[in-house]
């Protein structure tokens, strides 16, 4: 009775097993994935091999080899604003509700069109090298493509979906705030071989939110070569609690002096609690009232009526 009873443990411990690593996500109903690429992403052989996403965790995405975009239009008032989100994890994983459905929810319930970009994790952007305490880059920066191709994509299809095509910008928030500011200052050149009439529309965002940002902080305070600021940059908005203890602050200040030096409209909110991985779920501190901040600050700039 032994045998039987350990084939039947490895069973369930395997069963349990497939249940934890869900292939794949979708969208709630009534939303579609629409795959951002006609043919087969650039730079495909840097990334993850095909078909093999999935969630190793609830509300968190892996392993994304085709990425996706999933458009949430507002019900009621539509404001002609557009918001492509990008979520964090550390260029690793995808927090695809936290930093994703979440936020569109919030965004649509404003009237604001949201994108949300599930873009090819991991090793798609800049990670932190121990031995040299430095970033190191990508072999191919892959989710940089996605984000470029996606704004190209969401301003050549601006009537479809209702918006102005000069409204459309871009929110991110850990490793998603570093792809807000690098799509903010790469968008003069795509980083691959156009396919379509949807590569010939500027990816230039309208304006951009970067929220608990990492992968900006370099050596001992300067900003990442690899986020060039020009006057070009588009207005930004920044916020970090100053005891974040995965992304240090300084990514933060570091961006916000290289904008002001350039003459970029920015403003930054800085508390002194909030940790990270906050998004949108109340917690006791001030920092949760960030939401408000930035549809003030969309009404300010012009991009929402006041």
């Amino acid at each position: 009775m032994v045998k039987p009873l350990i084939f039947a443990l490895c069973v369930v411990f395997a069963s349990s097993s497939l249940l934890a690593q869900k292939p794949g996500w979708q969208p709630s109903p009534g939303h579609t994935q629409v795959p951002i690429w006609s043919g087969s992403a650039p730079d495909a052989q840097f990334g993850p091999p095909a078909n093999t996403e999935t969630m190793p965790e609830p509300g968190e995405v892996d392993n994304v080899s085709q990425p996706t975009m999933t458009v949430y239009s507002p019900k009621g008032k539509n404001t002609g604003a557009a918001v492509v989100v990008f979520p964090g994890g550390g260029y690793q994983i995808l927090a695809i509700d936290l930093e994703g459905t979440e936020v569109c929810d919030w965004l649509t319930s404003k009237g604001i069109t949201c994108v949300l970009l599930k873009y090819r994790v991991p090793h798609s952007g800049p990670q932190w090298d121990e031995r040299c305490k430095c970033q190191r880059n990508p072999k191919a920066p892959m989710a940089l493509e996605d984000a470029q191709r996606t704004v190209g994509l969401v301003r050549f299809r601006a009537a479809e979906y209702h918006i102005d095509r000069h409204k459309i910008g871009v929110l991110g928030f850990s490793a998603g705030g570093h792809l807000s500011a690098a799509i903010s200052t790469h968008f003069d050149k795509r980083l691959y071989p156009a396919m379509d009439a949807a590569d010939k529309e500027s990816c230039r965002p309208d304006f951009a939110v970067a929220l608990y940002p990492g992968h900006l902080w370099f050596r001992k305070f300067e900003l990442n070569p690899d986020v060039p600021v020009t006057r070009q940059t588009p207005p930004i908005f920044l916020l970090q609690a100053e005891n974040d203890p995965v992304d240090s602050v300084n990514n933060s200040l570091v961006y916000y002096i290289a904008l002001k030096n350039a003459g970029v409209p920015v403003e930054m909110h800085l508390y002194a609690e909030g940790k990270h991985a906050f998004g949108l779920r109340p917690t006791k501190f001030p920092i949760t009232g960030w939401p408000q901040l930035v549809e003030t600050w969309l009404r300010t700039i012009g991009m929402i009526s006041k």
